[in-house]
């Protein structure tokens, strides 16, 4: 009889402790994202230069997108992929900057928490695609240098389509991983995120638990999927770097060493601020600087790559020149 009641006081305990944890991770139903400031003078000027960085991005990627397409001279690998990195960076920008731009302005700044959860997912899954990205493209440069009479046999459509598809399909598994582990936490108490979106780190440290376990999971993920990628676009460069040298030349060297440099420039401004946030304790953070650092992957990245891709290609040029001013083009997309 006793060990009976023991038995159901128990089951109860137990009812009664997942009861309170689930009305606990109900109980939080928004998040307040803090953004830049509470200034209202502030955010209007912030909302201008945001405004600006966010037209100027849709509109220097889209313009990379549509020379691509339009221009069959440039239906390479290469531009196929930086066709696509223009594609990545749109959807980048507009997962966070549409969303900053109406609470720089609007007085509430709550997003639902439903909303929390898909940019948190989308924001992340974007991200791990670039990184992954990056290496398909650093690959793409060491073909070209190192095999150049093989590179449109090596490199065929075929397997262009593959890696592209592979980075976004690591991506989106990936992010759907971290995400479902940060927004399973029990959120019961406050709700003031001190970011401009909705990024795992900062949701994760309004958890109402003791989160190390997964602060742990999310360090070895990052080292997964940083580290290992960093390495690999390394070891490419030096091969590249090898294959450079041995070049006779010094105009052949510099032409094969400018087909790389943007590419260079683009990985440097993503990494290093993105290797800064995700590969430290939590212990060391400062929120503040963490906002900073990161508009060099959600804003200023973005906008520099049709910039840094453009300004020294002379393919790009002679596509823009052709379509804008002369109205006409080498037919549709042929790939």
């Amino acid at each position: 009889m006793c060990q009976t009641t023991h038995r159901i006081m128990d089951s109860l305990t137990v009812s009664t402790m997942w009861g309170m944890l689930g009305q606990n991770k109900s109980w939080v139903s928004e998040f307040i994202l803090l953004g830049f400031s509470s200034d209202p003078t502030t955010n209007s000027i912030l909302f201008i230069v945001f405004l600006l960085i966010y037209l100027s991005t849709v509109l220097g990627n889209g313009l990379i997108i549509m020379l691509v397409c339009l221009d069959t001279q440039l239906h390479t690998p290469m531009y196929f992929f930086l066709c696509t990195l223009s594609l990545f960076d749109m959807s980048y920008v507009t997962t966070t900057m549409p969303q900053m731009l109406v609470h720089l302005l609007a007085h509430s700044q709550t997003i639902s928490f439903a909303g929390c959860w898909l940019q948190m997912y989308v924001f992340g899954a974007l991200g791990i695609t670039e990184c992954t990205f990056f290496v398909v493209m650093a690959y793409d440069r060491y073909v070209a240098i190192c095999y150049p009479l093989h590179y449109t046999v090596i490199l065929n459509w075929n397997l262009c389509i593959r890696l592209a598809a592979g980075s976004w399909i690591c991506g989106f598994l990936s992010s759907l991983l971290n995400t479902f582990f940060t927004m399973s936490l029990p959120y019961c108490g406050p709700n003031r995120v001190n970011h401009y979106l909705c990024e795992g780190p900062s949701v994760r440290s309004l958890a109402c638990m003791d989160t190390h376990i997964l602060e742990v999971v999310d360090l070895v993920l990052s080292v997964i999927l940083v580290i290992i990628p960093i390495s690999l676009i390394v070891a490419s460069y030096v091969h590249i770097a090898k294959a450079i040298l041995k070049i006779k030349s010094t105009q052949g060297r510099c032409k094969a060493f400018s087909t790389c440099a943007s590419h260079l420039t683009v990985v440097t401004l993503f990494y290093i601020p993105a290797t800064y946030i995700y590969m430290r304790p939590n212990s060391s953070s400062s929120p503040e600087r963490d906002k900073q650092l990161s508009l060099f992957y959600t804003a200023f990245t973005p906008l520099l790559n049709p910039v840094v891709y453009s300004l020294r290609n002379k393919d790009i040029k002679r596509a823009f020149v052709k379509v804008m001013f002369y109205g006409r083009w080498t037919g549709g997309p042929q790939w």
